[in-house]
C-alpha cells in the first residue's frame, strides 16, 4: 500500500462526518486510481483504528471516536474506571460465563493441576454504541458466584474483586503485543479477521503471590492509548 493512497483515503475521513457513509468500494477506487484490493488493505488499517466501520452489504462508515482511553501501565484499573475518569460511559455487550477445561499451558501459569474446576468469562465491552474490547478471563471454580455475576458484575473481574474486598490482590503480569484477530475476536469485536488488535494477557495475583486470574483482552487501538512513565537511569 503506497503512502500516497494512505494519505488521500485519511484526507476524506478526516473530512467527512461520523457515521457518514463513504463512497462504495468501485467508486472510491475508482476516483483514488487505485485497486479494489489496494483500497481494502488501505482501509484496513483505519477499520482496525476504530476510524472506519464495514457492515457487510450495506457499506462502510466513519466512525471516528470521539474519546480515546488513554492511560500509564503502571497502575492496574479497568476499562470501566479508566472510561470514567473521561466522562466516557461503556457498557457490556454479550456476556458468556461457562465451566471450562484448563489447557496445560494455562493450568502451568496457574499452578493449578488439569482437573481443577474452571470458569471461563468471556463478554464485550461497547463504547459509543460499538465494540471496543473483547476480555476473556479464566478463574479457579468457587472465586465467582452464580448471585455476584447475576447482580454485581457490570464487565470488570477486577472491580468485582475490589469491591467485596476479596481476595487481596497485589499484582497484574501483563505481556502486551499486537496480533491478528481471530475468528472468535474479530466476531466479538466486529472486525475483519486478520485484523491488528492490542492484546494484553495478564495474570493477576493475591497477596500471598497466588495466581488467581488467567485474562486476555483484546483492544482495537483507535480507543486505546497506553504509555509507560520510565525514569532516566
Amino acid at each position: 500500500m503506497s503512502k500516497d493512497i494512505h494519505n488521500r483515503l485519511e484526507e476524506i475521513i478526516a473530512v467527512a462526518e461520523p457515521g457518514e457513509r463513504l463512497l462504495s468500494e468501485p467508486k472510491l477506487a475508482e476516483q483514488l486510481g487505485v485497486s479494489r484490493a489496494t483500497l481494502r488493505e488501505a482501509m484496513r488499517t483505519f477499520e482496525t483504528q476504530g476510524l472506519l466501520r464495514r457492515r457487510q452489504g450495506v457499506g462502510t462508515f466513519v466512525v471516528r471516536p470521539t474519546r480515546v482511553i488513554e492511560s500509564g501501565l503502571e497502575v492496574l484499573e479497568s476499562i470501566e474506571t479508566l472510561a470514567d475518569r473521561i466522562g466516557l460511559s461503556v457498557t457490556m455487550g454479550e456476556l458468556q460465563i461457562s465451566k471450562c477445561r484448563l489447557d496445560n499451558a494455562t493450568a502451568k501459569l496457574m499452578q493449578l493441576s488439569l482437573d481443577t474446576e474452571a470458569i471461563c468469562v468471556s463478554r464485550v465491552i461497547l463504547a459509543e454504541g460499538r465494540p471496543v474490547a473483547y476480555l476473556v478471563d479464566t478463574l479457579p471454580g468457587g472465586y465467582l458466584s452464580s448471585e455476584e455475576m447475576a447482580n454485581e458484575f457490570t464487565g470488570s473481574v477486577l472491580d468485582l474483586m475490589l469491591k467485596r474486598g476479596t481476595p487481596l490482590l497485589e499484582s497484574a503480569r501483563s505481556e502486551i503485543k499486537a496480533v491478528a484477530a481471530k475468528p472468535d475476536v474479530s466476531r466479538a469485536l466486529n472486525i475483519q479477521r486478520g485484523d491488528s488488535v492490542l492484546l494484553f494477557e495478564s495474570l493477576l495475583f493475591t497477596l500471598e503471590g497466588l495466581p488467581i486470574d488467567y485474562s486476555l483482552s483484546y483492544f482495537l487501538p483507535g480507543y486505546f492509548k497506553f504509555h509507560v512513565v520510565r525514569r532516566v537511569g
